[in-house]
């Protein structure tokens, strides 16, 4: 990309940079769901939006427990706190986990098991509706953006010329922002796709 009209304008820097800093997170979003995303084999990340109820609070199972994945099939939780067990247990049962892990008092075993071609299916729909939710995020973010330009063109902070390619290169950022998306997406769907 040429060198950035925005980022060198003092009107438009601060802009420039709100933008981007909301497009980079929504993308990192979109990552971090893509990591929580089954593919049929066992990955500590399978487990990052469970939430246990810590005395109350509903805390990430990170923080309550050691998680690793010591073999392709199989979740290790280890609580530190031994009290945590069952807590972890009814956790990874709820149905929006859909686990069905097995405890021996001190630890909780959850097995991954190979995924059917009908559940690799439902994962790959998911995977697509998570990305165009991400891509309606961005374009609101593009959106925001352009607002605020005709603003500033309106007050006359900036000329017509000024907003027209300070669009375009909002614009431009927003098909980065989606490529980058849209590439992780097809490594994953490749990954959940892969028997």
């Amino acid at each position: 990309m040429a060198a950035s009209l925005m980022a060198g304008h003092p009107v438009l820097k601060e802009l420039h940079t709100d933008v981007k800093r909301r497009m980079d997170k929504a993308v990192e979003d979109f990552q971090t769901h893509l990591i929580s995303l089954r593919t049929g084999r066992a990955s500590v990340h399978l487990l990052d939006q469970v939430r246990v109820d810590y005395y109350g609070t509903p805390t990430p199972l990170n923080q309550v427990a050691q998680v690793s994945a010591p073999e392709p099939g199989m979740i290790l939780v280890q609580p530190w706190d031994a009290s945590l067990v069952k807590e972890i247990e009814k956790a990874l049962r709820a149905p929006e986990h859909g686990f069905n892990p097995q405890n021996d008092g001190k630890m909780v075993r959850v097995p991954i098991p190979p995924m059917t071609e009908e559940r690799r299916k439902a994962v790959v729909k998911q995977l697509n509706q998570e990305l165009e939710d991400h891509r309606t995020a961005l374009r609101n973010v593009r959106r925001d953006g352009n607002d605020h330009l005709k603003k500033l063109a309106k007050d006359k902070k900036i000329s017509e010329d000024e907003e027209k390619r300070a669009q375009e290169e909002v614009q431009g950022m927003l098909n980065e922002e989606i490529k980058r998306m849209e590439e992780a997406a097809r490594k994953k769907e490749a990954d959940i796709m892969q028997v």
